[in-house]
């Protein structure tokens, strides 16, 4: 009587013994006490059992379209942006609840002053109040762009250094490893999608992106993507190949526009190629830069050109998810006033699944009148909520999501 009971009920289970060899030594006065607890007890395991299983059991697809279908229009343009973290935590929370956003963004600002238990339960009381789990995102490329280097108590004062300088110091294995432990670091943290690793090209030490870029030729540039993008994703952390289609020589994008007159015969022989070799190794999104390619869209940006983003889909085959760079840039923002738009309406026509965004507040209710106009059809909105919802299922985020 006195062992417990969970390993009686296990036995039982495992066929080890039977019900009978365990009341052989309980008295006869016993028994009938002895039978209810124990019958007690199997029921409590079968319904825990059952219970943990429904839990590690991910959604089908067809659960997933179901969910997509079941949706209000509001609530999948919502599931649609990763916006940037409000200061105050409860106004993210506010935000995520509100507007039912896909995910959150998190710059350097975030990371400081907390230790890891704060930094981890604010993340976590941001998941609590999603009805779908979040997305977090953060830019950790590593050297000028490491959110984790903002805080060192984050991260015991860990140094992030340069893939270029790690590949000029350990090679390839290298900046294969530092992939790996960064990815470890930040799902540790509850960070999900790095926008890494970077693709880019540029052979001009004065250029603004060329410290960002692995400093090398288009091949081994390449072969570089083609390791360290599985080397992220086995973490369970999303990554993005950036910046399609390739800055190059263009200018910095952030305060104004960058354009290339390169023709697409160029790109495919050159830029491409580190783009290609992510695609190849499943890399699961491409985030779109605001360059404009003058030999395909002299009109628009990457960004919210439909004639570049049909490039990405059709000469390189690209099934995943395709993010817009940050659509608060200066090339975007100026673009949206001199032309009196919404880009974020803009980004949906163009093709993006993700918008990298803080104007939800504006843009939801305007890509819902463009559905409602006929200007967007709603099946695009579905199909690019049902790609988010499998990316979240990849990386385990519906692993705990309830289904009605």
């Amino acid at each position: 009587m006195f062992i417990h009971l969970s390993v009686l009920v296990k036995k039982i289970y495992n066929g080890t013994c039977t019900i009978n060899d365990l009341t052989k030594e309980v008295k006869p006065a016993m028994k009938k006490i002895f039978l209810c607890v124990l019958t007690l007890a199997m029921l409590l395991e079968m319904t825990f059992s059952i219970q943990v299983c429904a839990k590690t059991i991910n959604p089908t697809d067809t659960q997933l379209k179901q969910m997509v279908k079941k949706m209000p229009l509001t609530e999948k343009i919502g599931q649609m942006y990763i916006t940037p973290s409000p200061a105050e935590p409860a106004k993210t929370q506010a935000a995520v609840s509100n507007y039912h956003l896909g995910g959150i963004v998190l710059f350097g600002s975030d990371f400081q002053n907390q230790n890891v238990e704060q930094f981890k339960e604010k993340l976590a009381s941001f998941q609590t109040s999603a009805k779908i789990p979040l997305f977090i995102a953060t830019d950790q490329e590593g050297g000028e762009v490491s959110r984790l280097s903002t805080d060192p108590q984050l991260t015991q004062n860990r140094v992030f250094p340069a893939p270029q300088e790690i590949y000029n110091k350990k090679g390839l294995a290298g900046t294969i490893t530092e992939a790996t432990e960064t990815a470890k670091i930040l799902h540790s943290l509850g960070i999900n999608w790095n926008f890494a690793p970077v693709a880019d090209v540029s052979n001009d030490p004065q250029s603004f992106i060329y410290a960002r870029t692995l400093g090398q030729n288009y091949q081994t540039t390449a072969k570089y993507i083609s390791k360290v993008v599985p080397a992220i994703q086995r973490q369970h952390v999303v990554a993005s190949l950036k910046h399609f289609p390739g800055y190059g020589a263009a200018a910095d994008t952030h305060t104004g526009f960058g354009s290339t007159d390169r023709s697409l015969k160029d790109f495919q022989k050159n830029d491409f190629l580190p783009f290609k070799s992510g695609i190849k190794s499943k890399a699961d999104t491409v985030l779109i830069a605001h360059i404009v390619m003058q030999r395909i869209d002299d009109q628009l940006p990457a960004s919210l050109s439909p004639k570049v983003h049909r490039l990405l889909r059709k000469k390189l085959n690209f099934k995943g998810v395709i993010i817009t760079d940050d659509l608060g840039m200066g090339a975007i923002t100026k673009y949206s006033q001199e032309h009196h738009v919404i880009p974020d309406v803009l980004a949906v026509k163009a093709g993006n699944d993700a918008l990298l965004s803080n104007n939800y507040e504006q843009g939801i209710p305007a890509i819902e009148q463009a559905v409602y106009k006929g200007d967007i059809k709603e099946k695009q909105i579905n199909d690019s909520v049902y790609k988010l919802l499998k990316l979240k299922r990849k990386i385990g985020l519906l692993q705990n999501y309830q289904f009605n």
